[in-house]
């Protein structure tokens, strides 16, 4: 007889697979990423290292798992004038089931249309194929400043992206074609009176709901199906770990590194060391325009 997946177990599951509907899909790992602000406009952004997506398909299984694993069990039945128990007649051992059988299906269709919902955010890849993996690298390999893309399993990405232009407009890294759902590393938003502001939520604490927030609790939830014994492993998260560096010959009006600007020979330069101690999101208000 299959050994009963304990309900708590389940619904954890059940909670990590509706979160992947909300939560950040994509985070860093180990990286060097480096922004450069000129006062005539010209920026430039990099990032080297690992990019993480998270592994739909392993929580899908996951999921998959714990409802193969289930039995029905019969809800002890009690007495109308008190809550002591007392065995089920025929007729309610067959309701109980029937009303199992029901929610059942009725999940069964939910996780379907929660799995189109998944294939939609991913701009039309299907998580649970094999080929999934390869299909995002070659997507972000077609678009401009994305130098190298190495898939390496287990949802990690090594990559190399570099980008040149005017900052004219506001600037995200990484925004993914058709990918509706990719949560920014950086950001870079003009200003009407010429100055920028630089944030970098995808390089801050989890607790702030940066970095690999999203991640971290799926794995929570994945690693209860772990300890109850069924549902396989959760999803590995990478170490957040890496600088972030910002140069310029505009002046810095704000910024929360721990040091402060550093003279050098292009300008100034602000530097800040990510890790998961990292107490805040990386950010800087820079005036490039007298």
């Amino acid at each position: 007889m299959t050994k009963p997946f304990p309900r708590f177990a389940v619904a954890g599951i059940a909670a990590a697979l509706s979160l992947l509907l909300t939560a950040c899909l994509i985070s860093p790992g180990k990286f060097t990423s480096a922004l450069d602000l000129r006062k005539d406009g010209r920026f430039s952004y990099s990032y080297q290292g690992e990019i993480y997506m998270l592994g739909l398909g392993k929580l899908a299984e996951m999921g998959a798992k714990a409802d193969a694993a289930k039995e029905w069990e019969a809800t002890p039945c009690t007495k109308e004038d008190s809550m002591d128990e007392r065995p089920c007649t025929k007729d309610e051992l067959a309701q109980q089931k029937s009303d199992w059988e029901a929610e059942r299906a009725a999940k069964a269709e939910k996780d379907k249309r929660d799995a189109e919902m998944a294939k939609a955010m991913m701009g039309g890849i299907d998580p649970s194929d094999p080929r999934a993996a390869e299909e995002f690298a070659t997507r972000l390999r077609r678009q401009a400043g994305w130098k190298s893309v190495v898939y390496k399993g287990d949802g990690m990405y090594i990559v190399d992206f570099a980008i040149t232009g005017r900052i004219d407009h506001d600037f995200a890294f990484p925004t993914i074609e058709r990918f509706p759902m990719a949560n920014p590393f950086v950001m870079v938003n003009r200003r009407a009176d010429g100055s920028v502001r630089v944030d970098a939520p995808g390089f801050g604490p989890a607790s702030n709901g940066g970095g690999m927030n999203g991640l971290a609790q799926l794995a929570a939830m994945g690693a209860m199906s772990d300890k109850a014994g069924e549902g396989g492993d959760a999803p590995k998260l990478p170490v957040l770990e890496g600088t972030f560096t910002l140069t310029t010959d505009g002046q810095i009006l704000a910024n929360n590194t721990d040091e402060g600007p550093v003279t050098d020979t292009t300008g100034s330069r602000l530097e800040w060391k990510v890790t998961p101690r990292t107490a805040a999101a990386p950010t800087a208000l820079i005036k490039l325009v007298p």
